[in-house]
């Protein structure tokens, strides 16, 4: 009996837990859903302050391009190493400026590139913010009868937005760059003719979708970035 008391003692906790752990998740959630909605409320009409919103930019743009083209460059750099691999087995390097292209600009670049914007930029909009949170700074505003939501949340989520949308188009060009570059060193693939492939692969859709996902991860990391900030 003992045994039997101590599993389903054992079993009613991990129950618990388990649903400890989803109502947290939904919590998060609902909260994240309802700051979406102000935000974008917060756009019609739009209420943002001009120097808020043009240091925004600079600040998550400007000072992110230089990361973004050093990473966008490696990654198409990677990519025609992964494919020169098959491509020269088969005798068909005539196709590694397709495939090198379609990974950079359909998945890997966006994702790569997301991924150091929420490592540089989302991480700082969440530390700024909750230091101004601890100090004080937000009440103060509140004060003043200025919205914190109005003044310091969106124009940074407008900002991750577009500088994201940008910096995507940005580091896929270089990804480009970069393969190119990386083709004719290892490949024996002129860069001119690497560049035709792509060209002639007629990947615009693919370019068009990169941007799209550019802009979602832009988004998400503004959101998720300032409400736990």
């Amino acid at each position: 009996m003992n045994i039997l008391a101590r599993a389903g003692a054992a079993v009613a906790s991990s129950v618990r837990g388990v649903g400890r752990s989803a109502i947290g998740v939904l919590e998060e959630l609902g909260a994240l859903t309802i700051l979406s909605g102000r935000i974008f409320r917060s756009f019609i009409p739009p209420t943002l302050d001009g120097r808020e919103t043009w240091r925004a930019f600079y600040k998550v743009g400007v000072k992110s391009y230089a990361i973004v083209v050093m990473t966008a460059m490696f990654t198409g750099a990677i990519m025609v190493i992964q494919a020169g691999q098959f491509v020269a087995k088969a005798s068909a390097t005539s196709f590694v400026g397709w495939a090198a292209g379609f990974a950079v600009l359909a998945e890997i670049g966006p994702v790569l590139i997301g991924l150091m914007f929420s490592g540089r930029v989302g991480a700082n909009n969440t530390a700024e913010l909750g230091t101004m949170v601890v100090t004080e700074q937000v009440d103060a505003l509140r004060a003043l009868a200025i919205e914190p939501l109005h003044y310091l949340v969106a124009p940074r989520v407008l900002a991750m937005v577009v500088m994201l949308f940008l910096l995507t188009a940005l580091g896929d060009l270089f990804a480009l760059i970069g393969g190119a570059i990386t083709s004719e060193l290892l490949l024996g693939v002129p860069m001119r003719v690497f560049i035709q492939q792509v060209v002639d692969a007629n990947l615009v859709d693919e370019y068009l979708l990169g941007l799209v996902k550019g802009s979602v991860f832009g988004l998400s990391i503004a959101i998720v970035s300032c409400h736990f900030g």
